[in-house]
């Protein structure tokens, strides 16, 4: 398949996808973002995954404001740090494909390559992004997880392993398209990155996929000069060499046509949506304990898609059901003074009521 693809040119592509009437006709197999809107990148790439032919090799660029990217089936209690995310005002965005969660920003360039199903190739991907370091002097490699790291710099925190993540990667595969996309760490800011995915609930159990926390670094460490517009050219030439494309690159912004596609602009209403930020979430179990005046107490909270099932309370002499807490929005509970016939709670379960409120949306 990939000896085809060698010899695959825009002109072809236009007189297959003529043939298509399932796909459109993209105008080039290589396209870069000049936006930073994180919902319009993550849009536009889903657009391009859905509606260009899978059989024809496809390259996307882009980087994006600060923010916190979690992977379709993961927590986002469990994977971001809410309280520093509204401390910096960064918002998290649950992308469409696997994988774990990522922090994205201006220094953070993310790359994706689309191909057909049958041709998806993890290494493939990997070792094209690989060999486009490797072609500006930085001696990349990939680990036993596909993640491409630099090797021989010791790390003095965080783990004993001497290989440092500059990149983590994730991928997508449906019906006859598949994608494998990234993100590389260029003079990201690693602090904020660190406090946004810095988890705090360590007693929250889930049937969500967890992400692997690895330490990372800069590629400015190992050659200060690199850039985004740097990393972009490399890659593109190593696409280009590996699937012989010599297509021009197509750029696109919130004023190109693709922006003003309906797919487009409802793929940036929805990510934004309760429903798909939090209620996609898969099961959960969440066990909190706190000293009361009244003595300590232990709460057991079940949940699924967002919303609390259940809510077990023990105390040192019984156990029973917060009633009032199933069907709500977990880590969205309204406060005592919004709540129909709270006046009538006694000072016990207001009291409860109000620090499972708060430390749910830690």
């Amino acid at each position: 398949m990939l000896a085809s693809w060698r010899h695959t040119t825009s002109k072809q592509l236009f007189r297959r996808t003529a043939c298509s009437p399932r796909y459109l006709a993209t105008t080039s197999q290589i396209y870069v973002s000049k936006s930073h809107d994180p919902y319009f990148n993550l849009s536009v790439e889903d657009w391009l995954f859905r509606h260009a032919d899978p059989e024809i090799p496809l390259l996307f660029l882009y980087r994006d404001t600060p923010c916190v990217v979690i992977g379709r089936n993961q927590n986002p209690w469990k994977e971001v740090n809410h309280t520093a995310l509204r401390q910096a005002a960064i918002p998290f965005i649950r992308r469409r494909s696997g994988g774990g969660t990522v922090y994205h920003d201006l220094g953070n360039t993310n790359y994706s390559i689309h191909t057909s199903r049958l041709s998806f190739d993890r290494l493939t991907t990997g070792h094209l992004i690989r060999d486009a370091l490797k072609s500006v002097d930085i001696p990349a490699y990939l680990n036993e997880r596909n993640d491409i790291c630099v090797d021989n710099f010791k790390i003095f925190v965080l783990t004993d392993c001497l290989a440092l993540h500059v990149s983590g990667s994730a991928y997508k595969i449906v019906n006859k398209r598949s994608y494998h996309h990234g993100t590389m760490l260029i003079d990201s800011d690693l602090d904020s990155l660190r406090g946004v995915l810095r988890n705090t609930k360590d007693t929250m159990t889930t049937k969500g996929v967890a992400s692997v926390r690895s330490p990372v670094r800069n590629l400015i460490e190992w050659k200060r000069s690199f850039s985004h517009d740097e990393f972009c050219k490399a890659v593109i030439e190593a696409f280009r060499e590996h699937y012989q494309c010599h297509d021009r690159v197509e750029y696109v912004e919130e004023r190109s046509s693709i922006a003003h596609t309906s797919y487009v602009q409802n793929g940036m209403t929805e990510l934004r949506t309760w429903d798909w930020l939090y209620g996609q979430t898969p099961e959960f179990t969440h066990i909190l304990q706190h000293s009361f005046d009244f003595g300590p107490v232990e709460a057991t909270i079940h949940s699924r898609h967002g919303l609390i099932l259940s809510c077990t309370l023990k105390t040192r002499d019984s156990s029973w059901e917060e009633d009032g807490m199933r069907d709500q929005r977990y880590a969205f509970l309204p406060p005592i003074r919004d709540i129909d016939g709270a006046d009538d709670w006694d000072r016990q379960r207001r009291d409860i009521w109000e620090w499972l409120r708060v430390e749910m949306d830690r």
